[in-house]
């Protein structure tokens, strides 16, 4: 699971600086400043998320079992949830992509990520005994 964990966090990372990229280039000149703030928002509970999945995979010896699995799995849901639905959101007027069900998907991304900063402190409590 470490290299799946590593992949994920550095794949979300570097999708993060690629999108902040985005958004403080061009898309601060072509969507509203409060869709500016919601992308930007996007970019940095994923930049976050991304280096907790990281985290998760440099301490293997003390984040390990099924509740570390569902803390990556919480993450990264909740990332992919919470983030892809705002960016998706922020640009719908410019994309013309517009998918009123995305509303309730944030909220329930940010759901995963608590419960997975959740999980992860039961287990560095289990771990740290």
């Amino acid at each position: 699971m470490e290299r799946t964990y590593v992949w994920t966090g550095s794949l979300f990372a570097g999708l993060a600086v690629i999108l902040g990229a985005l958004g403080a280039h061009w898309l601060r000149d072509n969507i509203s400043l409060t869709d500016l703030q919601s992308f930007e928002t996007g970019v940095r509970y994923q930049l976050f998320h991304a280096l907790a999945i990281l985290f998760l995979a440099a301490l293997p010896d003390r984040f390990q079992g099924k509740l570390s699995r569902l803390t990556y799995y919480a993450f990264t849901f909740g990332t992919l949830f919470f983030s892809l639905s705002i960016y998706l959101l922020s640009t719908a007027e410019l994309t013309g992509i517009n998918l009123p069900w995305l509303g309730p998907i944030t909220p329930i991304g940010g759901l995963l990520m608590i419960a997975g900063w959740l999980m992860l402190f039961i287990s560095s409590v289990r771990s740290f005994k």
